[in-house]
């Protein structure tokens, strides 16, 4: 696994060590729990191989257009400034399911382990080019995926070290 991605999985594993029982499902009005940041991290990951799996299985990568000049901004301050905006929603598709707890982090990590294997399959098999597009800041190379899911998992384990504290406090005062 590349060193980048090998960081992350190593952080989730250590943001998550503590946590136990009703502690991954407790967090304040409005907001995600622990178990619902990490679902969504699995999510992504998993979306992410799929994307790349189907492609390395059909043999060719799939379509891309020029990142326009606001995908082009996107992709610098997200992959190579390490800013992750705030605030938005998140697509359907990567949206917490309800998956609980332990078996959210093993998904999470598993699906990371998978996504790093194509990525890296998809660097070997179509050079340093742009491999895949993103849904919102187009075609990136497999560096900048790498970088994408870094800054997004840092963003989150944010999250998560502010929710796994409050939801120990609470356990604990409980």
């Amino acid at each position: 696994m590349d060193a980048l991605l090998q960081k992350l999985h190593d952080r989730i594993e250590d943001s998550t060590e503590s946590l136990f029982g009703d502690a991954w499902m407790i967090a304040q009005e409005g907001r995600w729990n622990c178990s619902q940041i990490v679902e969504h991290l699995g999510r992504s990951y998993g979306t992410t191989a799929k994307l790349l799996e189907n492609a390395l299985d059909c043999g060719q990568r799939p379509a891309m257009e020029k990142p326009t000049w606001r995908q082009k901004l996107g992709q610098l301050l997200i992959c190579h400034v390490g800013y992750f905006p705030g605030g938005y929603k998140a697509p359907e598709i990567v949206q917490p399911t309800g998956l609980m707890g332990h078996a959210a982090r093993d998904r999470a990590l598993s699906s990371l382990e998978r996504m790093a294997a194509a990525i890296d399959a998809a660097e070997l098999t179509w050079g340093p080019g742009p491999i895949a597009p993103h849904f919102l800041l187009g075609a990136m190379t497999a560096e900048e995926w790498r970088l994408f899911h870094y800054c997004h998992g840092r963003h989150h384990l944010r999250q998560l070290h502010t929710r796994a504290a409050y939801a120990l406090k609470k356990v604990k005062k409980g």
